[in-house]
């Protein structure tokens, strides 16, 4: 029995010291490396008019210690068009992404916008919402 409950302690002993190992890394992964700090993930633009192009502007800060690259931008739908800070953004400094929304439907939306890094895994996805109101018709004399 004494063998037994040894054996457990010096399983259980090692287990936690093989997670503590990898919890070490990761923190020491993160702490060494660059985050994005964004001003805002999702803007509401309030109500805009049909066809005509409205840019947004996604600010965010390097608040690491690696310069921060985007790799690419993506719009959820063809209505978006997108552009974002090509130079890599050092420590301490800023960049944006803009997309600009030009609806052809009037009524509420909500696009997305995927955003692609050298730092992150996975995209960060910002959102855009409003309301977009119908054109009016030309008053012709």
């Amino acid at each position: 029995m004494i063998k037994i409950s040894m054996l457990a302690l010096t399983l259980g002993l090692m287990s936690f010291s093989a997670i503590a190992s990898i919890n070490a890394l990761v923190v020491k992964e993160v702490s060494d490396g660059s985050l994005i700090v964004w001003k805002s993930e999702s803007i509401d633009v309030g109500v805009i008019p049909q066809n005509t192009p409205k840019p947004i502007i996604f600010e965010f800060k390097n608040t690491g210690k690696t310069p921060i690259i985007v790799t690419n931008v993506q719009g959820s739908c063809g209505c978006t068009a997108t552009n974002y800070t090509k130079t890599p953004i050092a420590p301490g400094k800023s960049g944006t992404v803009t997309a600009t929304y030009n609806a052809a439907n009037a009524g509420a939306f909500t696009k997305t916008v995927s955003v692609t890094t050298n730092i992150e895994t996975t995209s960060k996805i910002l959102t855009i919402k409003g309301t977009v109101v119908a054109a009016s018709p030309d008053v012709k004399s």
